[in-house]
């Protein structure tokens, strides 16, 4: 069973928004139906935030991007957004607590060739 919503520590994924839009159509249309946790975005729409488990940063070095670790102290996954100005492009369900780091690195991995390949085709 799944942590109920504000139980869960997590740690933060942040990437450019062009990068995690197209990360999450990735993300929710993958062959896997890995569910696809929470997501935030900045009040600009700058940035793309995804809760991924506590521990991710340790090993996170996807370029473009940054994970922030809470230690098991911090970042919980609160109901309403934890920022001033920002908002959930995808909020908690209990069905999917946070988004599975391996599954993410991947999509954003292909999100980048995507759109590399879009910016390089004209």
């Amino acid at each position: 069973m799944a942590p109920a919503q504000g139980d869960q520590s997590c740690d933060l994924v942040t990437v450019p928004a062009r990068q995690g839009l197209e990360a999450v159509d990735i993300l929710r249309r993958g062959r896997d139906q890995e569910p696809v946790g929470p997501v935030l975005h900045d009040g600009a729409c700058d940035i793309l935030g995804f809760l991924v488990p506590p521990g991710t940063a340790d090993a996170w070095d996807v370029p473009g991007s940054a994970c922030t670790r809470t230690d098991g102290r911090g970042l919980r996954i609160p109901a309403e957004p934890p920022g001033s100005g920002s908002g959930w492009l995808l909020p908690p369900a209990e069905d999917a607590p946070v988004t599975d780091p391996a599954v993410l690195r991947a999509a954003l991995d292909q999100a980048a060739r995507l759109l590399e390949a879009a910016d390089n085709c004209c």
